[in-house]
């Protein structure tokens, strides 16, 4: 959100001194990752742990500046900011410690802790679209469709407990139950912060006048993107930043 609010600041002393007299929009919206389960990263953390895809909506704050070619179309530059967090447990495991370490017991187990830690994802793409409007920006109803590139500035951390499910040599011998798989857990601080990789984006929306200069804006859009994840995710695939946003806001016509 610093970084949003950040960017929207620099745009505004900057506009000025352009040249341009066109349009600027304020938004406020929600949005939604699509977490593909195609994405290992995303899809190991909702089947192991116990927060869900609800758990990572979230609120984005947005800035768009309009350059108009005609009336009926423009060249949108802009950017929304996404970050979401939490906390979570995994659901069929408890932790015990011993002389060589802790462990992941089977949730049967009464455990002596809850294994758990932090995921944590940022998006914030950068956008350039070209802007439709049919009916041109003197109606009292202005719909409009665009679409263009998008550079996502993105990152994703996991800290905590991580359950080193890959090692399967230890064998717990319990007196009633025989011999049970437990697993060892590792302290984790994987980061791949401030990443950058390419995308695409498409929208529809539907402006109302109410003043000479002023229209509310309600905004759907679609985001398309992958990044690649490196050294702290090391053998994972491409992790998923697409999903789509609604958002509500005010467009300011200069």
């Amino acid at each position: 959100m610093k970084k949003t609010i950040g960017l929207a600041a620099l745009l505004i002393l900057v506009l000025p001194y352009l040249g341009f007299s066109h349009a600027v929009s304020f938004r406020l919206g929600y949005f939604v990752p699509r977490a593909s389960t195609d994405s290992e990263l995303w899809t190991i953390e909702f089947d192991n742990m116990d927060f869900t895809k609800t758990n990572f909506q979230n609120s984005v704050l947005g800035f768009s500046y309009e350059h108009f070619l005609t009336r009926e179309l423009s060249l949108v530059f802009g950017f929304d900011g996404f970050s979401q967090a939490r906390y979570g447990y995994y659901r069929d495991y408890v932790g015990y410690s011993f002389f060589e370490g802790d462990f992941a017991f089977p949730s049967d187990y009464e455990g002596d802790f809850l294994v758990g830690h932090a995921f944590s994802v940022s998006i914030t793409p950068i956008q350039a679209s070209v802007k439709i409007a049919p009916l041109g920006r003197r109606s009292g109803l202005i719909p409009y469709v665009g679409g263009g590139v998008s550079l996502y500035i993105w990152g994703v951390k996991l800290q905590g407990d991580m359950i080193d499910f890959a090692d399967d040599s230890w064998v717990y011998e319990d007196p009633d139950y025989g011999d049970i798989q437990i697993y060892p857990i590792t302290q984790t601080n994987a980061r791949e912060e401030t990443q950058f990789s390419l995308g695409y984006h498409a929208f529809a929306g539907l402006m109302i006048p109410f003043a000479r200069r002023l229209a509310f804006e309600a905004e759907f859009k679609y985001n398309f993107g992958k990044g690649r994840l490196d050294e702290a995710f090391k053998g994972f695939n491409d992790f998923d930043l697409s999903g789509f946003q609604i958002s509500l806001g005010i467009n300011y016509w200069f």
